[in-house]
């Protein structure tokens, strides 16, 4: 049996890979271009894919190919429907990334809220030394405990984070994207009562129909100045210009970013044009890359493809 794991840097060094050697012929690159995509699969019974696009056109030329394991949760890289057609499992992994997620939520989070780009840079640039006082209170920040932290999208990483929240002492709020989810523990509220009662903010929805450009102009205008917007999600989520436009005219007092309209991030991203980097804190779409989460990830794909052998 033949397996082949397209994009294999985007995992990095996960110990628990080299467990795919025992369950048949496996062969890893580190990134695949489409225009590799085809010859690298030729033959392959498996294919595992993180980012790489598996289309019909692709699929339509892999006679092989019994199964497909997304290295992810997400599957909106894989046309699902022809696969399904061409009876193809698709396979992803949930649940690997959820303590990942909210702890780097968090770290987005208190990074802005505590000031602590200023205060760093003020005592590593010797301003501290030349201080009459044993303090600086040149920043001012707040406690969360109690403020209101809304969440929009309450799945297993939004309800991790509202757990978190409510041990600080906030009271959490939250929208329902898809309207339909209803959690007794947390008040569901609609989205323009959320921007407007919270101050902070934090995205933990996936990218569909529903959510796309979900928080634009009209949303920054409805929230506090003193709010903190955080996004984990997705990228389209969150309208950049109109975010970097809401950050430089003070209409929210900052923002934490992991995920991007474009990854990697492009060089005329207006991400780039804010004018005060201390209300602004970016990551390169790691918060589900914890080492543990990564583990987890390549378990679940050992996982999926023992549960089809077994049934095969």
């Amino acid at each position: 049996m033949k397996i082949v794991l397209l994009d294999a840097d985007t995992l990095g060094e996960v110990s628990a890979i080299d467990d795919l050697k025992k369950l048949g012929d496996f062969i890893k690159y580190g990134f695949t271009k489409p225009d590799e995509v085809l010859n690298r699969l030729s033959g392959a019974d498996i294919a595992i894919t993180n980012k790489v696009v598996l289309s019909k056109e692709i699929l339509s030329q892999l006679p092989d190919l019994k199964l497909i394991c997304v290295a992810a949760t997400g599957t909106d890289n894989i046309d699902i429907a022809f696969a399904s057609e061409k009876g193809i499992p698709v396979k992803n992994v949930k649940g690997y990334s959820t303590d990942s997620v909210a702890q780097h939520t968090f770290s987005l989070l208190l990074h802005l809220a505590d000031k602590l780009e200023y205060y760093n840079s003020y005592v590593l640039s010797g301003e501290y030394c030349k201080s009459e006082i044993f303090t600086s209170l040149a920043r001012p920040y707040w406690e969360l405990k109690g403020k209101v932290y809304g969440i929009i999208g309450l799945g297993a990483i939004g309800k991790k984070v509202a757990n978190i929240a409510t041990v600080f002492g906030a009271k959490v709020i939250y929208y329902s994207t898809s309207g339909v989810h209803d959690d007794p523990d947390f008040e569901r509220v609609g989205l323009e009562d959320l921007l407007m009662q919270s101050d902070v903010i934090s995205i933990h929805s996936p990218l569909n129909d529903r959510t796309r450009g979900l928080i634009g102009e009209k949303e920054f205008k409805l929230m506090k100045e003193n709010a903190i917007l955080i996004n984990v999600g997705r990228g389209g989520i969150v309208n950049e210009n109109a975010l970097i436009e809401a950050l430089n005219n003070d209409r929210i007092a900052g923002a934490g970013i992991d995920v991007f309209e474009k990854e990697p991030m492009v060089g005329s991203s207006p991400i780039l044009k804010i004018k005060n980097k201390e209300r602004l804190v970016v990551t390169p779409h790691i918060a589900w890359a914890s080492i543990e989460a990564r583990g987890k990830l390549v378990e679940g794909i050992i996982s999926n493809i023992n549960e089809w052998k077994a049934k095969s």
